[in-house]
């Protein structure tokens, strides 16, 4: 096969992946819900408290998305009132490595970009 060929083939077996990933993850609001409940079980009202300027309606879609791809859990639990709390399931849990990931990478992004606009600007 030719060099040519199998780049092509290689280059399209690691888009797709990478482009299923982005479409259960994009948006403004998930991975903030996500890293959210990483830090364990919530009510809606909690989540809302700890990710500012997100609407309910908002993440109301977001935790449905993100339910229906399996990442969280919602728990109805039977009280007066009714309680519902979410959780991230075992799934979900596997994006931890991403998530620390993407937040080393965006945290020496921050340093090149704040190092980069202190050398460009004029004295």
């Amino acid at each position: 096969m030719p060099d040519e060929i199998k780049n092509h083939s290689e280059c399209t077996k690691m888009i797709l992946p990478v482009r299923d990933a982005l479409d259960i993850l994009s948006g403004k609001w998930k991975l903030p819900i996500i890293i959210s409940l990483s830090f364990g079980n919530k009510r809606f009202s909690q989540i809302a408290k700890e990710i500012p300027k997100i609407t309910d309606k908002m993440l109301s879609k977001e935790l449905r998305d993100l339910e229906a791809n399996l990442l969280v859990k919602r728990t109805v639990i039977p009280s007066v009132p009714v309680v519902v709390e979410y959780s991230m399931t075992s799934y979900g849990k596997s994006l931890e490595k991403v998530i620390d990931e993407l937040r080393n990478w965006g945290t020496l992004h921050r340093k090149q970009i704040v190092s980069n606009s202190k050398k460009t600007k004029p004295k």
